[in-house]
C-alpha cells in the first residue's frame, strides 16, 4: 500500500495514524518533498477520474481564478494538479490494482482489514 499527500494535512495525518494504529504496512509519499509525476497522475484519472481528485473546499481552488473554476476540464484539471499537487484531495491511496481518495475509518476498517 502506497499513502500520498502532504506530511502537514491534517486528514493524512488521521490516515497515517490510523494505518499505523491497526499494523498496516505502507509507504507514504509527500506531494510537496517528493513531486508528484505525471504518469502517477494519469493512472489516478483513468481509475477514478479527475473530478474525484480535485479539493474544490480547500483553499488551492479558492484561489483559482474564477473563470478557471468555471470552465474546468479534464486537461486543464490534469495540469493544474502537476503544478500544485496541494489542490489533490487526500490522501490518494493505492493498494493493489486500486486507487481511492479521501479517509474515512468505517470504509478503510472492511477495505483494509487483514
Amino acid at each position: 500500500m502506497k499513502l500520498y499527500g502532504i506530511k502537514s494535512c491534517d486528514t493524512v495525518k488521521k490516515a497515517r495514524k490510523w494505518l499505523d494504529d491497526n499494523g498496516i504496512a505502507h509507504d507514504f509519499h509527500d506531494f510537496k518533498k517528493d513531486g508528484l509525476d505525471e504518469a502517477l497522475l494519469s493512472r489516478w484519472e483513468r481509475a477514478i477520474g479527475w473530478e474525484a481528485l480535485i479539493n474544490r473546499r480547500g483553499t488551492t481552488w479558492r484561489k483559482l481564478p474564477e473563470e478557471l473554476r468555471d470552465t474546468i476540464s479534464a486537461q486543464t484539471a490534469h495540469e493544474i494538479m502537476l503544478a500544485n499537487p496541494s489542490i489533490i484531495k487526500r490522501p490518494v491511496v493505492e493498494s493493489g490494482d486500486s486507487v481511492s481518495v479521501g479517509f474515512n475509518a468505517d470504509i478503510w476498517a472492511t477495505e483494509f482489514s487483514q
